[in-house]
């Protein structure tokens, strides 16, 4: 079994594990673009702001590779996405709902 200690001291406390076997964080508050993180150990850059409880790459995922969320797989990677990358609509493919409804959601004016 993991040392979870040692996984959660590697990780900005900004981010949280929801279960040991996921490939993502979640933020735990809006990050700025720009803003150094420690993800697994390892120091990345920010190159886009990351809103409350969007995802984050804890590890290199590959192009194909599902992403795995409360240790349950949430859709699959449309393109290799890089340690410490936003997890989105745009490199993700939700196994549940059609990503063209996701992305109409962050439409302005979108559920109103």
């Amino acid at each position: 079994m993991p040392d979870l200690a040692i996984a959660a001291s590697a990780t900005d406390s900004r981010l949280l594990l929801l279960f040991e076997d996921d490939n993502v964080l979640v933020a735990r508050m809006r990050i700025r673009a720009g803003e150094c993180l420690l993800v697994a150990g390892t120091e990345v850059m920010l190159a886009a702001d990351l809103p409350l409880g969007h995802k984050l790459a804890r590890r290199p995922i590959a192009a194909g590779e599902k992403i795995v969320k409360y240790g349950a797989p949430i859709g699959t990677a449309t393109e290799a996405i890089a340690i410490g990358t936003p997890v989105h609509v745009h490199n993700v493919k939700s196994d549940y709902t059609p990503t063209y409804h996701l992305m109409d959601a962050d439409k302005p004016g979108a559920g109103a």
